[in-house]
């Protein structure tokens, strides 16, 4: 039995760490970890999101898991279209006709990335595919009206990417992609364990500390946790107290090379739009701006008063959504 018949539309938000899935009028109906599994032997797929995600780091020689993406763009094409193809069937199970897409990615990104998420999306079964640019996506996620001629400033961190944008009349004025997000605070915490403690850490234990105890703003009260790791002296496993103080000095410099970024691009933001930005402030959304303290590190570096959207992880998936609603009127779109 068919599902859906023609017209089938889904809104893909294909991140670094998680990809997320909207379908027109039933809402968010995916959301898994960026991971596949792969038999290197074969080339078969073995498994894919929650369940390879549970393989990092675990796998025997035969068997690798990937993510297939990196710093928000397509490392892996192969891989890329494997998982793609496997969420599309998840979403859609047997259809008549095949689907609508529109994908988002980061503002930045070159043509030839650009055709690479294209062609992924069309060999996993694609009819048509869109994209969108992330911070315009986050920004119709969070409730902004975009079309509007006042300036919007989104401050959108994903797990590979960190795009920055001043939007007004339903495109971007000023934009930048950093490649400094949730990775690289990960890839910060291993790298600080590894230097002031020698003990070495995965990155599924440097995310569970960032989720837990990380921070980049001084807390009120230290919290602590129990960490274990490899000890570098004598290759034994070692359990360390790490506390929030740790990790803020572990974090703080890749969160002000997000706040320098959003920084300059305050400077190239033409005069009136700084001014609604001022009065409205600066919206955050993407998983990695649930950083503890990033929003107040944020206010009080710019002076300008800094909210954290409405179920922010969901923001770009939303927003990609809803603009399914004006595909043809929507811009920055791309279209086969």
């Amino acid at each position: 039995m068919f599902k859906f018949g023609f017209g089938q539309d889904i809104g893909i938000d294909l991140g670094t760490a998680t990809v997320i899935a909207y379908v027109k009028g039933r809402g968010i109906v995916l959301r898994e970890p960026s991971v596949v599994a792969v038999d290197k032997n074969t080339g078969n797929v073995l498994a894919v999101g929650k369940e390879a995600r549970r393989m990092l780091g675990r796998t025997p020689g035969n068997i690798v898991a990937t993510r297939p993406l990196r710093d928000g763009v397509i490392s892996d094409y192969t891989v890329t279209e494997k998982m793609l193809k496997y969420f599309i069937n998840r979403v859609c199970g047997r259809f008549l006709f095949a689907p609508r897409i529109m994908i988002c990615i980061p503002s930045q990104v070159t043509e030839v990335e650009k055709k690479a998420v294209i062609d992924a999306a069309s060999q996993a079964g694609a009819r048509r595919v869109y994209l969108i640019e992330e911070p315009i996506a986050a920004a119709i996620g969070a409730g902004i009206d975009i079309a509007k001629p006042c300036g919007n400033m989104v401050v959108d961190i994903g797990g590979g990417t960190t795009d920055i944008a001043v939007i007004s009349l339903g495109g971007s004025v000023v934009s930048s992609s950093l490649k400094v997000a949730g990775d690289k605070f990960d890839e910060a915490i291993v790298k600080y364990m590894k230097k002031k403690h020698n003990i070495m850490i995965g990155e599924r234990t440097a995310e569970d500390l960032k989720v837990n105890i990380g921070c980049v703003y001084p807390k009120i009260q230290d919290v602590e946790m129990e960490v274990r790791g490899r000890d570098l002296l004598t290759g034994l496993p070692k359990t360390l107290q790490i506390k929030s103080s740790d990790m803020m000095e572990a974090l703080i410099e890749p969160a002000m090379m997000i706040v320098d970024a959003v920084h300059s691009i305050l400077e190239r933001t033409p005069p009136e739009l700084v001014s609604d930005i001022s009065d409205k402030g600066i919206y955050m959304t993407g998983g990695g701006c649930l950083l503890d303290g990033l929003d107040k590190l944020l206010q009080e570096k710019t002076g300008i008063n800094v909210m954290i959207a409405q179920d922010s992880v969901s923001c770009v998936a939303l927003g990609t959504g809803k603009a399914l609603d004006s595909l043809d009127a929507l811009e920055g779109k791309e279209k086969i």
